[in-house]
């Protein structure tokens, strides 16, 4: 993992002397994260822009005494500075050495006005430069080592949903409280540090509203019941929407779960590397349309997943950019009738130079509980 790590301070590098920046002073812990390692909850990273030896002993990670120990075990490879105030005492060492530290890039994204002011009144003569969504960029593309992660945690929420079912924890007169807090502890049972988000558990008419929280609404014969729910591996976050009746389906819900699907298969199917994003959300949009439900797809298509459950890129008609191999993306149409049910399928997916890399092998034919 340390060699992850530096692979991706190199990559940071390289962008920092593309834009003329001697350094970068990092400040989101999750970037920090990628970064490091370090998972600690008070950190601050300065990034070296020099090539060459004796680059790594320039890039500094900041933090405070009660992750001493933490930062020496998950950090070894960098210099380690312990103080509380962790951004402003780079931003003193930066200030420091004015030869050698003009221009020095902050992420404007995540730093106030004031906290800007303070950091530049630390840097002295440094100039800060506003560079923002440097790392984010760089995380849009998954390593294998991230790749792996995310393979795990898609893995631990298809076993807990298999041992749902198997077990029978969806039944009539179960609530979608316990339905929720069931699949949770089961994800955890897998390997999972805990799930990727709130679990939606949504049934009957419950199931038309996109992203409901679950209630002590209780499971009936005939519902859909719709789940939404991912798991945390090493930081990263698995999605997966899956839809299912309680006993035999109605024609609307077998209608309406297979228009799901196809558009599920067209979405999947688009994506190819090089597709604009916008394209991708016609593709499984456009199934949907033609058969008359276009006002019940209510959202995007999908978007990126990584260290945070929702991240770059959005795959919707407000989306920008373009498919690129290594993007981890969600893929999840829908069709909502308000009052009645609905239906949401989703996978997540590793987009790969041929055919995209399905996680979440969970099946999506029509399951009937």
């Amino acid at each position: 993992m340390p060699e992850s790590h530096a692979h991706r301070r190199n990559a940071l590098r390289n962008r920092l002397r593309e834009q003329e920046l001697d350094a970068m002073l990092v400040t989101d812990l999750l970037n920090i994260r990628y970064l490091t390692g370090f998972t600690g909850s008070n950190a601050a990273l300065m990034v070296h822009a020099a090539d060459g030896p004796g680059t790594e002993e320039r890039t500094v990670l900041c933090t405070d005494g009660r992750y001493l120990i933490q930062a020496e075990s998950q950090v070894p490879d960098l210099v380690r500075v312990i103080e509380r105030a962790s951004d402003l005492a780079l931003a003193e060492r930066i200030g420091a050495d004015a030869a050698e530290f003009r221009r020095v890039g902050f992420e404007s994204q995540h730093v106030t006005v004031d906290r800007r002011d303070a950091l530049a009144e630390a840097a002295g003569k440094a100039e800060l430069v506003r560079a923002p969504g440097l790392v984010e960029r760089l995380r849009l593309i998954k390593d294998e080592t991230e790749i792996e992660a995310l393979r795990m945690a898609c893995a631990a929420a298809d076993r807990a949903l298999a041992g749902l079912i198997e077990h029978g924890g969806l039944r009539p007169g179960r609530t979608e409280l316990e339905v929720a807090r069931e699949l949770e502890t089961r994800m955890l049972d897998h390997g999972a540090a805990g799930p990727s988000f709130e679990t939606i558990i949504a049934a009957g008419p419950n199931s038309a509203v996109p992203h409901h929280r679950p209630t002590d609404a209780v499971l009936a014969a005939g519902d859909f019941v719709k789940m939404d729910f991912g798991a945390l591996v090493d930081g990263y976050h698995s999605d997966m929407t899956r839809t299912v009746v309680l006993g035999k389906p109605a024609d609307w819900q077998r209608e309406i779960y297979e228009l799901v699907r196809a558009s599920q298969a067209a979405g999947r199917a688009a994506l190819g590397v090089d597709t604009d994003v916008k394209a991708v959300d016609n593709a499984a949009r456009a199934v949907i349309e033609d058969a008359g439900y276009g006002e019940q797809f209510l959202h995007g298509l999908g978007h990126g997943v990584g260290l945070e459950i929702h991240e770059a890129p959005t795959l919707s008609q407000r989306g920008d950019g373009r498919i690129s191999a290594g993007m981890a993306v969600t893929v999840e149409p829908g069709v909502y009738l308000a009052g009645q049910g609905g239906v949401r399928i989703e996978d997540t997916l590793v987009v790969r130079p041929s055919t995209p890399e399905l996680l979440t092998l969970t099946t999506k034919e029509l399951v009937e509980v």
